[in-house]
């Protein structure tokens, strides 16, 4: 059930972007010990993250009464990104904090922020899939929170039923049966561009069709041999971003919606289908627990039917920053998140999602029906691929911007995968990676 990153990239430096938005804290457990220290977890304002972030402090706190642990929030995409460099840059971060695995971990300069843990005892818990994600030089940095999660479609498998529908394995099933859908009076599509990052799962949960058609993609990505806006298989994301646009099969508010009015017409069957991260599965629970098992999953589908594989993607990590005064009590707290009884915690609050990294987490009987549907993509890593993120350092900043305006019909494929093309070549080339200057 558990996989392997098929490469691992050099250490790299990465760039601090200035931003200046408000937190919000919380504190969760802390019981009744005035004298108990305090240590600051900063974490995403999603409901599931907060859901979660609040049960593992609390656990935490019952069992470690001389350590109170509080959360703080963030936003996500961007905005999120560009508080957490700022916050590393200036030496003002929590005492740890929650952030992604991959390409955007290589870009916060690990070895220079960060306290590795590669010695930590608890680090022997951790799945050897997950540490080269977030290593840097001879150094690991973070322990997983979360579990393994897909970038693909849920659908809501009561629509599929009334009209007959079956799972698509091609794109061309897939807009088949997104015109059938369309033509019963439900939104065929559902997209969420109020929240901008959820426009990006046409291109990032293509990945998987991109790395069946061309196997070397990632690493002569890596190199700058390839680019989206000339590769045949990688810039067909884009494109059929645009033509579901054109055809007309998104929700009409798709430009004001947000990811929980998504997720809440997902649920009540207002739209039948929402290419996103399967993480929103927990907050599907949290928010429509009835209608939870009526929701299913499948891979975006590329063009062979015969490979359908489903890109999928590694937790999140949590780290330690250098300018913690609290290293012992925050490693304390990142050895229980990297246990059994943190996988437990998470599954109490928010159920699980896919699988977790820590050895000896299993997953509860009756784990979703999405997750099930997704389960047997990871068990067979010939029918997976992380995506690109997971793969390679490269990873431009505005792709979500660039996907609204594709799906919006303000650029066509073509244009915003060269435009993407241009984005990820300045990152690159302040990464300083070979090939790129």
């Amino acid at each position: 059930m558990i996989f392997t990153p098929k490469r691992r990239w050099p250490a790299i430096a990465g760039s601090v972007t200035a931003a200046a938005l408000v937190l919000t804290g919380c504190s969760a457990g802390g019981g009744g010990n005035s004298d108990a220290k305090t240590i600051t977890w900063l974490v995403d304002n999603t409901e599931n993250t907060i859901t979660y972030a609040e049960k593992l402090a609390e656990d935490f706190n019952a069992a470690n009464p001389d350590i109170r642990v509080e959360i703080e929030t963030r936003p996500q995409g961007g905005d999120g990104d560009n508080i957490v460099k700022t916050r590393l840059a200036t030496g003002d971060m929590a005492d740890v904090f929650s952030y992604n695995t991959g390409s955007l971990f290589q870009q916060i300069n690990p070895e220079q922020n960060l306290v590795p843990l590669t010695g930590e005892p608890y680090m022997d818990n951790v799945s050897d899939s997950f540490k080269p994600v977030v290593a840097a030089g001879d150094d690991v940095y973070g322990v997983p929170v979360g579990t393994g999660s897909a970038g693909a479609v849920l659908y809501n498998k009561k629509v599929f039923e009334e009209l007959g529908l079956s799972v698509p394995k091609t794109w061309e099933e897939f807009m088949e049966n997104s015109r059938k859908i369309k033509d019963s009076g439900t939104a065929a599509i559902i997209q969420s561009y109020q929240t901008t990052w959820t426009s990006q799962l046409f291109v990032l949960g293509d990945f998987a069709n991109v790395a069946a058609a061309n196997p070397t993609f990632a690493e002569d990505y890596t190199a700058n041999k390839v680019k989206y806006a000339t590769d045949p298989a990688a810039i067909k994301g884009f494109e059929h971003l645009e033509e579901a646009y054109k055809a007309g099969l998104f929700n009409e508010d798709f430009a004001s919606t947000t990811y929980p009015q998504a997720l809440e017409k997902l649920a009540n069957g207002d739209g039948a289908q929402y290419p996103i991260l399967s993480f929103a599965l927990p907050e599907l629970k949290v928010s429509y627990p009835d209608q939870l098992n009526d929701i299913g999953l499948f891979p975006l589908p590329g063009d062979d039917p015969a490979k359908n594989p489903l890109t999928i993607w590694l937790p999140g990590g949590v780290y330690l920053p250098k300018s913690t005064e609290n290293v012992e009590e925050a490693k304390k707290f990142l050895a229980f998140i990297a246990s059994t009884e943190g996988c437990d915690s998470q599954t109490e609050a928010v159920g699980a999602n896919g699988p977790y990294l820590v050895e000896g987490c299993d997953l509860p009987d009756d784990v979703p029906t999405a997750v099930k549907d997704m389960l047997p993509f990871f068990d067979d890593e010939t029918r997976n691929s992380p995506a690109l993120e997971f793969l390679s350092p490269v990873k431009g900043p505005a792709l979500e911007q660039i996907t609204v305006e594709v799906g919006s019909g303000i650029r066509s494929a073509k244009d915003g995968a060269a435009l993407y093309d241009a984005d990820v070549t300045k990152q690159a080339k302040q990464l300083n990676l070979p090939g790129w200057n």
